[in-house]
């Protein structure tokens, strides 16, 4: 905190304006926690999209000081790819901090911990959500949290591969009718249908290959290079299984889409 605070004084002074200051703070604010954990605490106002917590490969004791600091100075915090024991670390600490409440969702193995009457309610953006399987709704859904929390609008349509290809058309004209800002399609198995999506609307798509197939490279890696490889225009692409990933980039399509139609 010391170099914020020079900060702060050399404004009062005069000796350096507010927008150097903000870039300054923007660039240089990492909050340590204990010797080998960094949160990076003012991502959102340098990106535009939140610090969020992968609690898979953490230990309690280092997601609950996490949580601590975060929510020091922050109305809410996201923890995705949660353990089940770790979902008794967000409620103890609810439990324990009575000005936060907990929302769940456990197919996506996220969970938001925030202030309810804090949280800001005017919708950004549009975002359409689909996927070509149920195997493939756990990454929808956590794409869907992150998405909301943000204050996004979600249209969602699950299970419409192309195994029964029919199934796509009315979600799409659904979406289009609705004048979503982008479409996020996660497939796994050959990972057709983000390819077959973008061929068909007039706006971005972003696939997401996910770890579900038979045998051979099904582990995500024959959908993901059936994504790379695809000719369709304006399809972009994410990792393997990399939900949050994909869940920033629609976010912030959606908002400058949003902006623009604003003017």
């Amino acid at each position: 905190m010391s170099d914020l605070r020079e900060i702060l004084h050399k404004v009062k002074k005069g000796e350096m304006g507010i927008e150097v200051a903000l870039k300054h703070i923007k660039l240089d604010y990492l909050e340590k926690i204990e010797e080998d954990v960094r949160l990076d605490v003012l991502r959102m106002e340098r990106t535009g999209f939140p610090e969020i917590i992968f609690a898979e490969s953490k230990t309690n004791d280092v997601l609950e000081n996490l949580l601590k600091k975060y929510l020091i100075s922050r109305n809410y915090v996201l923890v995705s790819r949660l353990r089940d024991d770790q979902i008794d670390v967000l409620e103890e600490f609810c439990r324990q901090n009575s000005q936060f409440s907990l929302e769940l969702n456990k197919k996506g193995k996220i969970g938001k911990i925030y202030k309810p009457e804090l949280i800001k309610k005017n919708p950004i953006g549009k975002i359409g959500l689909i996927t070509a399987g149920t195997s493939d709704i756990a990454i929808a859904e956590e794409i869907k949290m992150i998405a909301q929390a943000m204050n996004c609008e979600i249209t969602t349509a699950y299970d419409v591969g192309i195994a029964g290809f029919h199934r796509i058309f009315q979600p799409l004209k659904d979406m289009i009718d609705t004048d979503v800002d982008v479409i996020v399609v996660a497939a796994g198995m050959e990972g057709t249908l983000p390819g077959v999506v973008s061929a068909l609307v007039d706006i971005p798509v972003i696939g997401v290959p996910t770890s579900h197939g038979y045998g051979f490279k099904g582990k995500g890696e024959a959908a993901l290079a059936t994504m790379l490889q695809s000719c369709s225009p304006g399809l972009s692409i994410v990792n393997i299984d990399n939900g949050v990933g994909a869940a920033a980039a629609a976010i912030l399509i959606a908002k400058g889409a949003h902006r623009n139609k604003k003017k």
